[in-house]
């Protein structure tokens, strides 16, 4: 995120550039343009389409599409890049409400160290593809990957009302897909920090830009990240409401996370471990 690492941003606060009201309705889904666009390019054929302006990336008018920059973004292919590739250009972005999900490999340093160099490369590049594959099945912008750590923001032009959903979802496929439910153990031990709450979202920087969210909420995320033990998802009491979480989906805790004044309460998630055959 920004400059330093996803779970520093020292200084962050003078960095965010302006709210911008057009991109605030962009990035919450709500600017009558992209409407309008989108009803003349849900005409032409076909699926899959931009999830926000419905141009397609396949049949007849695809070819097209890429000459226009219609063609997938690479922070989330299933959005094409004219959608945000302006607003990365204009450096411009808005204060949105939204959801944010920070993963990262737990024991990291010890698991390099046991499989060498090149293993431990091979390890995080399969983590990358996995993760790639639920953040954006579940409708996120891939901000980055740093390290052994993934960040995902869900934000409602993409999931509507339901982001905290989505993220509580693709947290659960995250602990899926690197072994948490196998009795034989992750192949990848995660630990898992969700969030919902206000950020700015945008294109940041000078000489170098980047976007990515930035905000108190981007931070709490990344502390949850780090306080989560292997295999667990620690789920704000916040976004578990929105998410709609049963009370009795997890444990309790009460925790105090490093550079905040008050304690958060969140949910502990796990995988549920399938019975050796």
């Amino acid at each position: 995120m920004a400059p330093g690492t996803p779970s520093e941003q020292p200084g962050a606060s003078a960095q965010v550039p302006a709210s911008n009201p057009v991109w605030q309705r962009i990035l919450e889904g709500t600017e009558p343009g992209f409407a309008r666009g989108r009803g003349i390019l849900r005409l032409l054929p076909s699926a899959p389409r931009c999830k926000l302006c419905a141009a397609p990336f396949a049949g007849p008018s695809a070819p097209l599409m890429r000459l226009i920059d219609r063609a997938p973004w690479d922070k989330n292919p299933s959005i094409c890049g004219i959608c945000f590739k302006e607003l990365e250009a204009g450096r411009g972005g808005a204060e949105i409400d939204l959801s944010l999900l920070f993963a990262d490999v737990r024991g990291s340093t010890a698991l390099a160290e046991r499989l060498g160099d090149t293993a431990f490369q091979q390890l995080v590049n399969r983590f990358y593809a996995v993760a790639t594959e639920a953040l954006i099945g579940h409708n996120a912008v891939l901000d980055k990957f740093v390290g052994d750590e993934v960040v995902g923001l869900f934000i409602p032009a993409l999931s509507r009302d339901h982001h905290a959903q989505d993220a509580v979802a693709a947290a659960r496929e995250l602990l899926r897909v690197t072994g948490h439910e196998d009795p034989a153990g992750p192949w990848a031990p995660l630990g898992v920090g969700v969030h919902s709450g206000r950020a700015f979202v945008g294109t940041v920087g000078t000489t170098v830009t980047d976007f990515t969210a930035l905000g108190d909420s981007v931070n709490t995320t990344a502390r949850l990240a780090s306080a989560a033990g292997a295999g667990e998802i620690l789920v704000t009491v916040v976004a578990a409401e929105r998410a709609g979480l049963p009370e009795d989906s997890g444990e309790r805790r009460r925790l105090e996370l490093r550079g905040r004044s008050e304690p958060v309460d969140v949910i502990v998630l796990r995988a549920a471990v399938r019975s050796a055959a």
